[in-house]
């Protein structure tokens, strides 16, 4: 198991960027208010989710990194993962208001007060750049830091399309803009919020982790000295950045010495070339039966146990 460098890093922006985004959920509410903008108040809406998110992050942040113990013991690496699905699924659920007001909305239009919008969305132009800004390293790596990300992203997009939504409503004082806004806002948090909801499904459901295939993995194995096939390969995520496999290698009959050589090599190549540091392999020097369930000993018909 290898430790991130920029995990005390990560913490500290997720703390500071929460509070900022408090404060600016409880102005923009006031504002949108004032300003009597759908559109403010879907993006205040909007804010306060990605508070929770950040909060969500923070907390898992901090309970992912702590070390494995008799009763977890891969560690808490999924709490970062189940985090970003809740903050997904809250994403979804706003959508869902915001489309049912803007429904409203559009039925009965209500004066606003584009110079107020203008002001806001500025601020919040700057202030979810500034976060992005401070999350885009770690984002790379953890899913559990990327949904926050995500979340910022869409209120980022969002700020700008009320700048251009307020400077519509100036200029042509057509009112349907703002509940249109709501709507554009709404379709753009299912989008981001989609992309978080797969791939923690992916990660829970031990699917293969982003960017590695199958068979590319058992053909570099194939290619170590001394192995002679791979099969019964499984690979999964633990974390978003933490990958876990276990195979079987088939190989000449050597000496222990020989196999512990081919060994090192095969966990030398998972780790540089796939950053899988996690690894159950079994050595065979003949093929096993292969059934449904994996490999099998014909003596008995039950699955063979797997050795470190």
């Amino acid at each position: 198991m290898h430790a991130h460098t920029h995990v005390p890093e990560t913490g500290r922006v997720l703390r500071w960027s929460l509070v900022a985004t408090l404060l600016f959920v409880v102005f923009e509410f006031f504002a949108g208010i004032q300003a009597h903008s759908l559109a403010l108040l879907s993006d205040a809406g909007h804010n306060l989710t990605d508070a929770a998110a950040l909060l969500l992050a923070a907390v898992a942040h901090r309970l992912q990194s702590r070390p494995a113990n008799e009763r977890k013991t891969f560690g808490y690496h999924r709490t970062g993962v189940l985090a970003a699905l809740l903050n997904a699924q809250t994403l979804l659920l706003l959508s869902g208001w915001i489309f049912y007001e803007s429904y409203q909305r559009l039925r009965q239009p209500e004066a606003v007060q584009e110079s107020i919008m203008l002001i806001v969305a500025g601020l919040g132009l700057v202030l979810n750049g500034g976060i992005m800004w401070g999350l885009r390293i770690a984002s790379r790596d953890d899913i559990n830091v990327r949904s926050a990300f995500v979340h910022m992203l869409g209120d980022l997009l969002g700020s700008i399309a009320i700048i251009f939504g307020a400077l519509g409503i100036r200029y042509t004082g057509w009112r349907q803009i703002d509940p249109l806004l709501s709507i554009v806002i709404g379709a753009l948090i299912i989008f981001t919020a989609w992309g978080i909801v797969k791939e923690s499904l992916d990660i829970l459901l031990e699917g293969m982790p982003r960017g590695l295939q199958l068979q590319s993995v058992a053909a570099v194995l194939r290619g170590v000295e001394g192995v002679i096939d791979v099969h019964d390969l499984h690979i999964w995520s633990l974390g978003s950045s933490t990958h876990a496999l276990s195979c079987h290698v088939l190989i000449d009959d050597v000496p222990p010495s020989s196999s512990n050589a081919i060994l090192e090599r095969v966990n030398h190549v998972l780790a540089d070339r796939f950053q899988i540091r996690h690894t159950t392999v079994q050595f065979e020097h003949v093929c096993c039966p292969l059934s449904e369930n994996g490999c099998v000993i014909p003596a008995t018909g039950q699955p063979h146990p797997h050795e470190h």
